[in-house]
């Protein structure tokens, strides 16, 4: 029997997404599905609510809860990753309101900025801990990374996890759709394509029928800017730089230097950002699940509609060799010639029987590469600092975050970083 793995399953309803599509696709059935997560309750919650999916879509996957990890992996064909290391309370609050002493605002914090630094540093080591079960005991097992911060988790499983890794974010697949639905125009049979990295992919291309859409784009962007919108970041950003980028407004307000700034408070109020706005999400979806537990766990006649996420297509393409298309994040090897060849790049990739093969893009417009390189200098020296162990690395990733660094000066970010460590304790293993 093929399997399977999910780790991180006590993510209860995305669980219920990426498995219910598994068990709604025909060339997957006869799977194990391993379910994993250090929270037994969760855990138990999430097969209970599989199991009803199975009973309700009549498939022959075989439904298992685990509590040890080595043994969820153990002969794996797929592992699917969606954890997050230290939670809401304690580290998602530590990651924002410590920089409040400082005067710095976010707005999400789970990519890059100093909250995104600091997400990295405490999930690094136990992502290399799957990485060795993994080397262990399903070596060839296709890894699917769904967990942020996406370009720099995915890029170290990859090099220094050896492990086949790609790195999924639902920010490709919906960019084209929801920015044609808020201009107004109709995206039935345009040709697109996207590259860049994650959470800063660029709509490189829009066309139908041969005629090039981005002038309408823009002349409908420019309008909307008039009034208040919840895209104002992203559409001041296409207007100045050419191009649309593939992540929301409220995470794009915080990985360029041009938008929440203590000097000038005006611009939040001009282009609409929610600072604080990660952590009330996690207040409300922890408060949700309180009354959705029971409507889930309890129903026996739970359904599922096969989602938009794109595990169960990427297995699916693998197992019956019928290509399918995805926006993939993998090693640079050469796909984007003008980006450094040690980032992940979210490309365009093709997946059959052969895997994910990723497609050449070559140079991207100077200026769409100059903004990636600003996000990947960060992400290069947060790997740094994982690998070495070396808290001078976690002081220059900082020192180049483009938010960070137009907020803050030196010896406060350095002041700033010596308080998250400490804050953040046994979360971290010990920088010299």
């Amino acid at each position: 029997m093929s399997k399977i793995t999910f780790i991180g399953a006590g993510s209860t309803v995305f669980a219920k997404n990426i498995l219910g599509d598994v068990m709604q696709t025909p060339a997957l059935q006869g799977f194990e599905i391993a379910l994993f997560d250090i929270d037994a309750q969760r855990l138990n919650e999430s097969e209970q609510i599989l199991l009803n999916l199975k009973k309700t879509s009549s498939s022959t996957c075989q439904i298992k809860a685990y509590s040890d990890r080595k043994e969820a992996l153990r002969g794996a064909k797929y592992v699917v990753n969606a954890i997050q290391v230290g939670g809401y309370d304690p580290c998602t609050i530590t990651d924002f309101e410590i920089p409040k002493k400082y005067g710095l605002r976010q707005t999400i914090a789970d990519t890059v900025g100093i909250g995104g630094l600091f997400r990295n540093l405490r999930t690094i080591p136990v992502m290399l801990d799957f990485a060795r079960d993994i080397n262990e005991v399903c070596p060839d097992a296709l890894f699917l990374n769904y967990t942020n911060p996406m370009a720099v988790l995915t890029n170290v499983m990859n090099t220094y996890g050896g492990v086949k890794t790609v790195g999924l974010c639902h920010s490709v697949q919906v960019c084209l759709p929801h920015l044609f639905e808020h201009l107004d125009m109709d995206s039935t049979g345009v040709k697109y394509k996207i590259a860049g990295i994650n959470h800063m992919a660029w709509l490189l291309e829009a066309s139908k029928d041969g005629v090039d859409l981005y002038p309408e784009i823009k002349r409908r962007a420019a309008e909307k800017q008039k009034e208040k919108h919840h895209d104002m970041v992203r559409y001041e950003l296409m207007l100045k730089f050419g191009y649309y980028i593939t992540e929301s407004s409220e995470h794009n307000a915080e990985y360029h230097p041009y938008f929440i700034k203590r000097n000038y408070p005006e611009l939040i109020e001009r282009f609409n950002i929610p600072l604080d706005e990660y952590p009330r999400r996690c207040v409300n979806q922890i408060e949700g699940w309180k009354t959705m537990r029971e409507s889930l766990v309890n129903d026996s006649n739970l359904e599922h509609c096969r989602s938009h996420e794109y595990a169960s297509y990427i297995l699916e393409a693998i197992e019956t060799n019928n290509p399918f298309q995805i926006g993939g994040n993998v090693m640079n090897t050469g796909l984007i010639t003008n980006l450094p060849k040690e980032a992940c790049v979210e490309v365009p990739c093709l997946v059959d029987a052969n895997g994910v093969t990723p497609t050449y893009v070559g140079d991207l417009p100077p200026q769409l590469a100059a903004l990636n390189r600003t996000n990947i200098n960060t992400q290069l020296l947060t790997i740094e600092a994982a690998i070495t162990g070396k808290r001078d690395h976690i002081y220059h990733a900082a020192l180049l975050d483009p938010h960070t660094s137009a907020e803050l000066s030196m010896d406060d970010i350095v002041s700033l970083c010596d308080d998250l460590i400490e804050a953040h304790g046994s979360w971290l293993p010990t920088y010299k």
